[in-house]
């Protein structure tokens, strides 16, 4: 008796498997065209239902009628793209002679999310708490007690995203289900005034429903972040700074990211996406700034930058020195002037020093002198060198020249004309005039050298007849002064008296200009025991 409306229950079940397989088998081989929005992890439906109400009490075979007015709400949770597991509840007041539910129901659902539009299907099995129908008999008010009883729901519908809300909003535009309900009411009774009660139903009847859709969520998560970040410049010297910029990629607009910053060398600081390393103290070679830029507190919402900079060895300093003038007499002193070459490009404090072979350098600047005072003639090694606050330093050298001294001219005697004495036998030292013309000359070249000097040797030759030569010497040195000094206006402390040791009766003279030196041409005459004779004119006899 009961072996048909268990038939219907199985075909329901193998139908509705059937719809969410073929559903199932479309999403799963008809490959979605591109969407908008990413799909939606959870969709929250809530709007009216319609319940036709068709099937029978039987026995004795009385109907279900139509509900026009209900209320439905559901909840889906996607596993993937196209499937995922639903819970639907169904509420429909009692209609015009019977009365109905909630149905309940849960079971998969499947989706084709396409451009704004979103095509689902879905198989349920629930329970559903089913009363009445009422007594088909006029005037009863008869009806069987609510009773709880399996329900099948297979079926699905269309969804159209409104461009609300970032896509979140939507309107399920149609959901078509069909639903069967069992309810066993016990035994049949019949009631005395034409009522029933007991039997079972067995309801088959169409839900059309439509409403507002919510999106939650999203099956594809967001791109991962990433970040990349650049030196500027990317070489530098030691103190130079690099600034560091970060640039990050799909970071939700709607978050505001944090970022952070390391360096191995130098000291960086930066709380944006943006960082300024200070460079000071680094020795060249090649460096790393590493930033991160976090999304949200989320696993996996962050992303890890490298930026490399260089620290470039100092470019070495370059020094050249010269001396003007190059060639210098003894004592003089020459100007040292020291040029850098420093391709740097960067203000740069210089500090100068010198220092020299011989002599005395002296100056801290880009000039120093060189004095050669008490420097030996020959060639002088002047060394300069340039320290900068960089540690960089540098060393040039040029040379001095000191000149040898001219050589001294030590003045040099001239011997000059000698008289004799070999005619006046009697007067054997008197200056007779033929000796005149000698003295004459001799006068001139004292006169025309003031600061000469004139050293007269008187000599004497033996005889029988000179008992002292050495005298007779010295007093002809001594009569010949007396003539220049006499006669031609000598002074008499330019001129020196000498007898000499020649074996000649002569008087030489010779000229000592001044710085000359004449050794000793002979013995000194002492003037004042030595007395000059006047020259007197020679007596003639008469025959």
């Amino acid at each position: 008796m009961f072996s048909k409306p268990f038939r219907n229950l199985g075909r329901l079940v193998l139908a509705a498997s059937a719809v969410s397989l073929g559903v199932a088998s479309l999403g799963a081989q008809t490959p979605a065209p591109p969407s908008g929005p990413n799909p939606s992890r959870v969709d929250v439906f809530m709007g009216y239902s319609y319940w036709s109400g068709h099937g029978h009490l039987n026995p004795p075979g009385i109907g279900y009628s139509s509900i026009n007015l209900g209320a439905i709400g559901s909840g889906a949770y996607y596993f993937s793209r196209h499937v995922g597991i639903e819970i639907d509840a169904a509420f429909h007041p009692s209609g015009p002679n019977d009365g109905l539910m909630p149905l309940v129901t849960a079971g998969p659902v499947f989706r084709l999310p396409m451009d704004n539009v979103t095509f689902f299907a879905h198989g349920m099995a629930g329970a559903a708490r089913l009363g009445g129908p009422n007594s088909e008999v006029p005037g009863a008010v008869y009806h069987n007690p609510y009773q709880w009883g399996p329900a099948i729901v297979a079926g699905g519908g269309m969804d159209y995203d409104l461009p609300f809300w970032n896509h979140k909003l939507g309107i399920r535009l149609f959901q078509a289900d069909y639903t069967y309900i069992h309810a066993d009411y016990g035994p049949y009774t019949q009631i005395p005034t034409g009522g029933v009660l007991g039997g079972r139903a067995n309801v088959s009847s169409a839900q059309l429903s439509s409403g507002l859709l919510l999106h939650f969520g999203s099956i594809v998560p967001p791109p991962p972040v990433t970040f990349a970040c650049v030196a500027s410049p990317s070489s530098v010297y030691a103190g130079d700074p690099v600034t560091i910029t970060g640039t990050p990629m799909n970071v939700n607009p709607k978050k505001t990211p944090t970022y952070s910053w390391t360096a191995d060398g130098g000291k960086i600081a930066g709380t944006g996406p943006v960082a300024n390393v200070d460079t000071t103290g680094l020795n060249p070679g090649t460096y790393n700034a590493k930033g991160t830029v976090t999304e949200s507190t989320k696993v996996g919402r962050f992303a890890d930058c490298a930026a490399p900079y260089t620290i470039n060895p100092l470019p070495p300093l370059a020094l050249s020195c010269a001396a003007s003038p190059s060639t210098v007499a003894p004592g003089g002193s020459s100007t040292i002037t020291s040029v850098v070459s420093d391709s740097y490009g960067k203000p740069v404090n210089y500090t100068y020093s010198y220092s020299a072979s011989s002599g005395s350098v002296s100056g801290s600047g880009t000039t120093a002198t060189e004095s050669t005072a008490g420097a030996a003639p020959g060639t002088i090694t002047v060394t300069c060198n340039v320290m900068d606050d960089k540690g960089r330093n540098a060393t040039a050298t040029t040379t001095v020249t000191v000149n040898a001294p001219p050589p001294v001219v030590v003045p040099a005697t001239s011997a000059l004309c000698s008289i004799t004495f070999d005619r006046d036998t009697k007067r054997p030292a008197r200056v007779d005039n033929e000796a005149k013309a000698c003295l004459d000359d001799i006068a001139a070249n004292l006169q025309r050298s003031s600061d000469a000097k004139l050293i007269l040797v008187g000599n004497a030759e033996p005889s029988k007849k000179v008992k002292d030569p050495s005298k007779l010497a010295a007093e002809r040195a001594v009569n010949t002064k007396a003539y220049l000094v006499g006669d031609k206006g000598i002074d008499a402390s330019r001129i020196s008296v000498y007898s000499g040791s020649s074996s000649a009766n002569t008087v030489t003279s010779t000229l000592v200009p001044a710085g000359a030196s004449a050794g000793s041409p002979g013995t000194l005459v002492d003037e004042t025991a030595v007395k000059a004779i006047p020259r007197t004119p020679v007596k003639k006899h008469k025959k």
